[in-house]
């Protein structure tokens, strides 16, 4: 942890804060390939640092980050994979309440559909968005080729990650 000191000194050197968020974040991962659980605490500002070590992972750690999501429009596996962080995910997938059953069941075909085509669920920012909205984004990015979506999906992940440590 960085102190009121560590702070100042990591704005003169901003190298000093990367390191040091670099070491969590990594010690994190390790922690949690081997079965643990992990949650640092931060207490400075990364959203740049968190972006950019996002963007250096690698996709098999991107497709690690994705499967800790629920589907866009599952509000059962919210509840039940997903019970220690539903109510980050519940708010942000609030534009799926009240959403015909209709657009309900579209989606989930379009989120089995995207998975049979790339390997991994459909991610998307969903904050602000309507069921409509992102059923629709699901439809526009269905025929991108692989290595498109795959950083398109990556970028969303950024975004997601990026409003939650503005909340903390």
């Amino acid at each position: 942890m960085l102190g009121h000191r560590g702070c100042r000194l990591g704005i003169t050197y901003p190298e000093i804060t990367e390191m040091q968020a670099r070491a969590i974040f990594e010690a994190a991962v390790r922690a949690h390939r081997r079965g643990i659980d992990v949650q640092p605490e931060i207490m400075v500002p990364l959203v740049a640092t968190a972006r950019d070590e996002w963007f250096g992972l690698e996709r098999s750690d991107w497709f690690d980050a994705f499967g800790h999501h629920p589907k866009i429009g599952d509000r059962e596996s919210l509840r039940q994979r997903f019970a220690r962080t539903a109510h980050l995910s519940e708010r942000e997938q609030s534009g799926v309440d009240g959403a015909s059953e209709e657009i309900l069941a579209k989606l989930a075909e379009g989120n089995r559909e995207y998975e049979r085509r790339f390997g991994y669920i459909f991610i998307v920012c969903a904050s602000g968005k309507s069921a409509g909205e992102m059923l629709e984004l699901l439809r526009t990015r269905l025929p991108n080729p692989p290595d498109v979506e795959i950083r398109i999906a990556a970028g969303e992940q950024a975004k997601i990650t990026e409003l939650r440590l503005m909340k903390l």
